[in-house]
């Protein structure tokens, strides 16, 4: 898989943790912007990672900063990224299978390196489930077009 990832200052120890274990499971890793030397700026890296996922450079992408809070925000500001806060392996399963989430966003600060190894690989295994939650993401993309998601997407399944 091609895989885009980022990180600032805080995340920065975590990336260079995670990189070699992606590549070592054959996934074609692009770090995106570098962070080596004092504080940068996580929205910098959030798009970097993010338009590489929206132009089809990247298949997913993967976001590190303290609290993933802040890459989340700005990586959800590009359309078409789908980019979950993830601490457990609940949330890495449920953001792909409910979420199809396409950008993950870890903890850099709380979260060790064999938890964040741990995550990465449930959220790149995990599969979308489609069905009812294929709906609710055609509303996330009506919203991103500025559209009333309940007028202009089909209520036609239930739960």
């Amino acid at each position: 898989m091609r895989i885009a990832i980022g990180a600032d200052h805080r995340g920065a120890d975590a990336l260079r943790a995670i990189v070699p274990v992606l590549e070592a499971r054959g996934h074609q890793v692009a770090v995106m912007g570098r962070c080596d030397a004092g504080p940068c700026d996580y929205p910098d890296h959030a798009y970097l990672v993010g338009q590489a996922v929206r132009q089809d450079e990247a298949e997913r992408g993967i976001l590190i900063c303290g609290s993933a809070i802040g890459m989340a925000i700005a990586a959800n500001k590009i359309l078409g990224i789908r980019a979950a806060v993830v601490h457990d392996e609940s949330g890495a399963q449920l953001s792909r299978r409910h979420n199809d989430a396409n950008v993950l966003c870890l903890s850099g600060d709380n979260t060790d390196s064999k938890t964040i190894e741990r995550l990465v690989d449930i959220w790149l295994e995990a599969p979308f489930d489609g069905g009812r939650h294929a709906r609710r993401v055609s509303k996330i993309a009506a919203i991103e077009r500025g559209e009333n998601p309940a007028e202009t997407v089909s209520d036609a399944t239930t739960a």
